[in-house]
């Protein structure tokens, strides 16, 4: 039987916890980049995903380093799937272990939506682009969620002024919410599926690809449109505060993308 490992007391020098001359205080220090096994609640229970993680604190003046290994330390321990709660504790619990009074984190993660074919039936992963941001500046948190939503829009213009079809294009809506309370995922991607000119699927049948193409000829959308509808869809969510909604068009008849932009501050 092996004898149990003995941990010897660090005697080697803490050169970060060294006093620092400068008195210049950082804003943010920490770990960029950093990719980790993680897992997030969705509407059919926890799933699991690969993070890219930012972690950053404020550094007074007077300290000359930040302890980077504690960063890694704080995420790796963290067994809570994110949501809106969970990231909340996060941040807690990373301001505990670095002794910070400020800090920023940002969460980015594939996301996937098991959604059947509209005719068909026929199910299949649809993939999503989350950000969980999380924030704690003078004894305030805030937490917010970025999704990009891939939709499908149809030009009203061209379906007005040719004898037989229009052109359409995918385009990728891109949500920021402010929380003021618990928000899922799904949520975000609704408000931008609903208000497009049809949402997408990873896998359709051809009936489906019947229905796609009438339901999007049949609810043209300029990207004007889209991103007014997918603000008045977040107005109504009670968990959402301030918002930012882009949209960009990839459009198939020109070399260049439309673009437009929606900010409310609530």
């Amino acid at each position: 039987m092996n004898a149990p490992e003995r941990i010897l007391p660090c005697t080697l020098p803490d050169v970060q916890s060294m006093k620092d001359t400068r008195r210049l205080p950082i804003q943010k220090v920490g770990v960029k980049a950093l990719r980790h096994p993680c897992r997030v609640v969705t509407s059919t229970g926890s799933q699991p995903s690969i993070a890219t993680v930012e972690m950053t604190v404020s550094l007074p003046a007077e300290e000359k380093g930040t302890h980077m290994s504690r960063f890694i330390e704080v995420f790796q321990n963290f067994e809570e799937p994110l949501d809106y709660t969970s990231v909340g504790h996060l941040m807690d619990r990373m301001l505990a272990r670095l002794q910070a009074a400020d800090g920023f984190m940002r969460i980015d993660l594939p996301y996937f939506v098991r959604k059947a074919a509209p005719v068909s039936g026929v199910e299949s992963l649809m993939d999503y682009e989350v950000s969980w941001v999380a924030e704690s500046r003078g004894g305030a948190k805030t937490v917010s969620l970025r999704v990009v939503v891939p939709v499908t829009s149809l030009c009203p213009c061209s379906k007005n002024i040719s004898d037989y079809g229009a052109h359409n294009q995918r385009s990728h809506v891109t949500i920021h919410a402010d929380l003021v309370g618990a928000a899922r995922v799904e949520d975000m991607i609704a408000a931008a599926e609903s208000a497009a000119s049809c949402e997408l699927w990873g896998l359709l049948k051809r009936p489906d690809e019947k229905y796609v193409t009438e339901r999007a000829y049949d609810n043209p959308k300029f990207v004007e449109d889209l991103v007014r509808d997918i603000a008045m869809n977040l107005k109504a969510h009670p968990a959402v505060g301030s918002f930012t909604v882009e949209s960009e068009n990839f459009e198939s008849i020109h070399n260049h993308s439309a673009y437009a932009l929606i900010e409310h501050r609530a």
